[in-house]
């Protein structure tokens, strides 16, 4: 029997693969959202193993930005909007989202179970949150031996003349950060009085960073002596083995809540709205309690090294009072600090 020829042979098994793909079907195209956040980028890389593994159907399109950045984007594109889905952003600008019309209300599953002080008041919220982050003091111990300081432990201390030049705060027209100390220090203190403190400390600053995290960073690598910053991460650089002290000051530290919410253009994508479900997990709760002292859902541990009971060292935040004068303070605080 004479033989089939080799191209004979070759499309049969092109045609036999050609019909095996096609019973199989196409592979499952996954839905696409795309999120703004301000959240920590080693965080991210942290809690992309939950949400990748929970939601397999979902393309997540991550983009990263200080928070002065995401509100400054995110306003600029409300008439052709991008995100659909906001992320672990202050709770004061989600408030200015809100009041601008951004935002979708949604009542992501299982909001019964978030603590009041963590969401929006209206029904449904516009924005959940997940965690608290607070303002904190890094202080590098051999820079500071070196340059004869004193270990600071409040507000006041860093006026001091004996820290000119060695202290380093964020930004609060690029930071979250930035703006939670400078808001807490007027609603501490009124006004009249918190831009007189703040006049006293610009004296002493060497340099307003762009993100919350940098001044931290930067007393870790020994290039300032004193970084105002926010816990988490001076506990980061802490167990990283740099020489550096988290110093919560004694009058009160400026907190914020670190809020999601749904976009305008996110409110007809399921796929948003499965994504905004997922963040308020338990498994997504146990992913933020490894970081903060404070998260949105009752029982979960409190990190070692940080206060078991954040609501002794925290100054109350007026967020309703952050958020609506939020463009006047950073205006006057450009106008007085920006070099």
């Amino acid at each position: 029997m004479r033989r089939p020829s080799r191209r004979l042979v070759v499309l049969a098994l092109a045609l036999a693969m050609l019909s095996g793909a096609a019973l199989a079907g196409p592979a499952a195209a996954k839905d696409t959202v795309v999120i703004y956040t301000a959240l920590e980028n080693e965080q991210i890389t942290d809690y992309k193993q939950g949400y990748e593994k929970s939601l397999p159907n979902i393309d997540v399109k991550m983009l990263r930005f200080s928070t002065g950045d995401i509100s400054a984007r995110f306003m600029a594109e409300k008439d052709n909007m991008q995100a659909d889905v906001i992320w672990g952003v202050a709770a004061t600008n989600m408030l200015i989202f809100k009041n601008a019309g951004l935002l979708e209300p949604y009542a992501p599953k299982g909001l019964e179970r978030i603590q009041p002080l963590f969401r929006d008041k209206t029904t449904p919220p516009s924005w959940v949150g997940i965690d608290i982050y607070m303002s904190a003091f890094c202080v590098n111990t051999e820079v500071g031996k070196k340059n004869n300081l004193p270990m600071p432990t409040s507000w006041a201390d860093l006026t001091k003349p004996v820290y000119k030049g060695h202290l380093v705060m964020p930004n609060p027209n690029s930071s979250g950060t930035g703006y939670l100390s400078v808001v807490s220090i007027l609603q501490r203190m009124g006004e009249s009085e918190g831009w007189k403190y703040l006049d006293a400390l610009d004296k002493n600053i060497a340099e307003y960073t762009k993100s919350g995290s940098k001044p931290c960073k930067d007393a870790a690598a020994g290039e300032r002596a004193i970084g105002v910053s926010f816990e988490y991460v001076a506990q980061a650089m802490k167990k990283k083995g740099s020489p550096v002290e988290m110093v919560i000051p004694k009058e009160g530290a400026g907190y914020e809540l670190e809020a999601n919410g749904l976009t305008r253009k996110g409110k007809n994508n399921p796929a948003a709205k499965q994504f905004l479900d997922w963040a308020i997990s338990n498994e997504a709760m146990g992913f933020y309690a490894k970081y903060w002292a404070a998260v949105a859902v009752a029982g979960f541990p409190v990190p070692e090294g940080l206060p078991k009971d954040i609501s002794k060292v925290v100054y109350p935040n007026d967020f309703d009072w952050s958020g609506k004068n939020y463009n006047r303070i950073l205006a006057e605080w450009t106008k007085r600090y920006a070099k």
